[in-house]
């Protein structure tokens, strides 16, 4: 039994979702163009359909706390499903971030950011990111989870 758990530890992928700014204020914010759920009720949703991955869930404002998150678990993670929301189109620093280290990246986005300003067009992330998955609302996150998997 012992050898099982142990075994087990290192059989199970470590996800993280990393959201970045005004995601906290999902629920709230928009949601017209975001929904209604918040996204901790959302995250408690995820780790009940992907009860084999051991997730985990940061979001920040800040956009170095961002870059300083991915470096933290981008090379002992088995993968990272990153919202970088408007930083997407603004941040070089985090484009090189997910460049810079191994873990694979997913980036997600809640709306269709083609359909949205011109500006939201361009992404420094995408160049870098195993996959890109945009605009099926909160889905998105369980469609990058399950390529994972």
């Amino acid at each position: 039994m012992v050898i099982l758990l142990f075994l087990l530890k290192y059989l199970i992928m470590k996800i993280i979702i990393i959201n970045g700014p005004n995601l906290n204020l999902l629920g709230k914010r928009e949601p017209e163009l975001y929904g209604s759920q918040t996204f901790e009720n959302y995250y408690t949703q995820l780790q009940s359909l992907f009860t084999t991955l051991e997730l985990s869930y940061f979001q920040s404002n800040v956009e170095g706390e961002l870059i300083n998150k991915l470096q933290e678990v981008g090379f002992t993670y088995d993968g990272i499903v990153l919202n970088a929301a408007a930083y997407t189109h603004t941040s070089i620093g985090i484009g090189d971030a997910v460049k810079a280290i191994t873990t694979p990246v997913i980036e997600v986005h809640i709306s269709n950011t083609f359909s949205r300003e011109t500006f939201r067009h361009q992404s420094f992330i995408s160049p870098n990111a195993k996959g890109i998955i945009i605009g099926f609302g909160l889905k998105s996150y369980e469609l990058a989870l399950q390529s994972f998997l």
